[in-house]
């Protein structure tokens, strides 16, 4: 038997929970297996594992439709909780997962080619490199994989990291201290987050360190056990500090590294690791390396012709 907690992120639990506890009630009718217990802000979780999973999944949805509705008929409820009645979305095929189930009941899944090749590639090999330009999502699709595999208790945390170089901006004359300063810098990997997490939730993991958010330099002599790692811009980082992210893995871990060659900050005396990794880690067969192109830019159309033209003017 499993157990699970699940924080609810409403000011008010007794409005979704109903008068009299009605709407509770009904919820535990269409989950018979499982023993829910709620306690205020909580609701604890014990029975078969893939149940709690399935319930987790539909509750979060539930969730997402009191927050945007502000109210919940019993209706709404048996349609969103009844597992018999699977929605559409959920019914996908292998090469099409729903990745999670985000905030206001937006599905998150891969939309393009070379993201469900992230996909498919991070379920069989433990490091990834996806590279490719702005706005083509290998960011977006790494911080979904990293949730799902937390929400299905696959690793223990997630650590989010980036290098502390500025394209073209000092940090030294940002107000603050040095997390001050480096939290707009990590703003990306926060937002991706707030898409896909209640805000309460999210709040948790930062404060227990379930998720980390840090600057490259904090990864320096840990070693990364039961992790779902991810070093974005990694353009950015050195070749010392590439090497040393990249050894910090330990048993158990996912490493998804995630750059834009067309966009390096470094000062010219200094070499990309990324380039140096494709070059010299390409031929372990353990390793995926995925290159994302203009035709999986998610952004908006005039992204796409933004990233063609400079590629262009490059090429000349």
């Amino acid at each position: 038997m499993s157990e699970s907690i699940i924080q609810l992120d409403v000011e008010n639990p007794i409005e979704l929970f109903g008068p009299g506890d009605k709407h509770l009630n009904l919820i535990k009718d269409l989950f018979p297996k499982l023993k829910i217990i709620a306690r205020g802000n909580m609701i604890k979780l014990m029975g078969d594992p893939d149940e709690i999973r399935t319930f987790e999944q539909r509750f979060e949805l539930l969730q997402a439709y009191f927050d945007r509705f502000g109210k919940i008929t019993e209706q709404e409820i048996s349609q969103i909780m009844d597992r018999e009645e699977m929605p559409a979305e959920e019914k996908h095929s292998g090469n099409d997962p729903v990745l999670v189930y985000g905030r206001h009941g937006k599905i998150i899944k891969a939309q393009t080619v070379n993201q469900k090749k992230m996909v498919e590639s991070i379920d069989k090999k433990d490091m990834l490199f996806a590279i490719g330009p702005a706005g083509t999502g290998k960011t977006y699709t790494a911080v979904a994989l990293a949730v799902r595999a937390l929400k299905n208790k696959e690793v223990r945390k997630i650590i989010l990291t980036r290098p502390a170089v500025e394209a073209g901006e000092s940090l030294g004359f940002l107000p603050g201290d040095m997390k001050e300063k480096l939290d707009p810098y990590l703003q990306p990997l926060y937002d991706a987050l707030r898409d896909m997490l209640p805000t309460q939730k999210l709040i948790s993991y930062l404060e227990d360190e379930t998720i980390e958010v840090a600057p490259l330099a904090y990864m320096r002599g840990r070693t990364l056990g039961n992790v779902f790692a991810i070093l974005d811009e990694a353009q950015n980082a050195s070749e010392s500090q590439l090497k040393m992210f990249l050894t910090r893995m330990g048993k158990d871990s996912k490493f998804i590294i995630t750059g834009d060659i067309t966009q390096i900050d470094l000062p010219r005396n200094k070499r990309s690791g990324l380039l140096q990794a494709k070059e010299i880690l390409s031929d372990i067969k353990e390793i995926d390396f995925i290159f994302l192109n203009d035709k999986d830019i998610v952004r908006h159309k005039l992204v796409s012709k933004i990233v063609n033209a400079y590629q262009k003017h490059l090429n000349q």
